[in-house]
């Protein structure tokens, strides 16, 4: 064996965690995974398989006496969701310091039409469920969120020649969106709260937030620090994944004498660095896409709809007729409207890239509402429901409606710029 072998031998496990680095980071990857992982809970809940498949996701565990006996399926909605939050908030905090929500006459129009793709469909679904009592009212929410993950995947494949700045603001659009839901979340879905446990939970978050800010980047130290932040929060009466987010937020982005991580080599022969924020998001990215999300989506998307009677049922209730017209129609009049108005602004016009019909498609695509919009369904409704059994049915049918009109818009536009190309 020559003397590089074991060298190579020593880089491989590098190289291959650099590689599903590289692929975790795919918009096509992680709208593959979510969608596999949908399918496949709908095969499962509408197949004899049903009762395993249920059993699983109800089967209860953990320590009663921190109020953590959770069924399967509430640790994934609010355990491995925290994970996809943290990534939400530090990815938030990057844009709000170094990226496109740091020049404000650049984030104007993505922001208020983040804004307006909420304040639509909310308008929307209680207009279609207003004589239908205060409970059904209370999912007004679900229709206003918008799922990264599928709506760039989405993008990815069919707008390959289209302009990079459709992305931009599909992108800040949508992470403007994460924000307003995670507002929405602790605002409106909070039903009591535990001062003292959330006072506790200021001691392990500012633990958190020196360690980062000191450079310590050792697992055994930030993950139980991160854990007794989301027991308290969780504890607290919030929904746990504000937890993540304010993880997220205690990261510094840029890279300090203390903080920083090397990146790379420079031309002039000098390291290059990262900040703390960007590094730990390059890390539990791939945590949340490979595994966070789509084992939420597992669980969350095994609605029995109980052939066509069942879903004729469904269609009948103004919860899912509510949460359908939303994310169709709510999405993209919203998202337009407010775009339209201010882009008349002259301060505030639209990138010279990009033209209405590729706006269009894009604000369709808008309407895929699923992580989120599934997660303020069971805080609406309830797990396991019949409500929520109608939220899942109205979320996946919108979002499917959303998907392919939008990829339909989306092909024509790439299809002709391809061709004067």
């Amino acid at each position: 064996m020559s003397s590089s072998t074991p060298s190579r031998l020593r880089r491989a496990p590098h190289e291959l965690w650099w590689g599903i680095r590289q692929n975790a980071r795919s918009d096509v990857l992680g709208g593959a995974l979510l969608l596999t992982a949908t399918v496949a809970a709908l095969v499962l809940a509408n197949s004899p398989l049903a009762p395993w498949y249920e059993q699983v996701r109800d089967f209860r565990f953990g320590i009663p006496e921190l109020h953590l006996e959770l069924s399967v399926g509430a640790w994934a909605a609010d355990g491995l969701l925290a994970i996809f939050f943290f990534v939400v908030g530090l990815e938030l905090k990057e844009e709000f310091v170094t990226g496109r929500l740091r020049d404000p006459r650049r984030a104007a129009l993505p922001i208020a039409a983040a804004v307006g793709g909420v304040v639509v469909p909310a308008a929307i679904f209680l207009l279609i469920a207003a004589g239908s009592g205060p409970e059904v009212l209370r999912g007004w929410a679900i229709p206003t969120a918008t799922d990264i993950a599928f709506a760039v995947a989405v993008l990815a494949v069919v707008g390959r020649f289209l302009p990079p700045a459709l992305r931009v603001f599909l992108l800040t659009l949508a992470i403007v969106d994460d924000l307003i839901a995670i507002t929405i979340i602790a605002t409106f879905y909070t039903e009591s709260i535990s001062v003292p446990w959330l006072v506790l939970a200021l001691l392990p978050l500012a633990g958190f937030a020196l360690a980062v800010r000191t450079g310590i980047r050792a697992w055994w130290i930030l993950l139980p620090l991160a854990i007794a932040v989301w027991v308290c929060v969780h504890a607290a009466g919030v929904h746990a994944t504000v937890a993540g987010v304010l993880l997220g937020f205690v990261v510094p982005v840029l890279p300090t004498a203390r903080a920083r991580v090397a990146k790379r080599v420079g031309p002039d022969g000098e390291p290059e660095y990262d900040g703390m924020a960007p590094h730990l998001a390059d890390r539990w990215g791939v945590v949340a896409t490979l595994f966070a999300v789509p084992v939420f989506a597992f669980f969350a998307a095994g609605v029995t709809i109980g052939g066509i009677d069942g879903l004729v049922s469904a269609l009948r209730d103004p919860i899912t007729l509510g949460i359908i017209a939303g994310l169709v129609l709510g999405k993209p009049i919203g998202i337009l409207a407010t775009t339209y108005a201010l882009s008349r602004v002259p301060a505030l016009r639209l990138d010279d890239g990009l033209r209405w019909p590729d706006l269009a498609g894009m604000s369709l695509l808008a309407g895929i509402g699923f992580t989120v919009s599934l997660l303020v369904g069971e805080l609406a409704y309830g797990a396991s429901s019949v409500a929520d059994e109608h939220v899942k049915i109205g979320v996946l049918l919108g979002s499917f409606v959303a998907a392919v009109l939008g990829g339909l818009v989306l092909g024509m536009r790439s299809r002709q710029a391809r061709q004067y190309s």
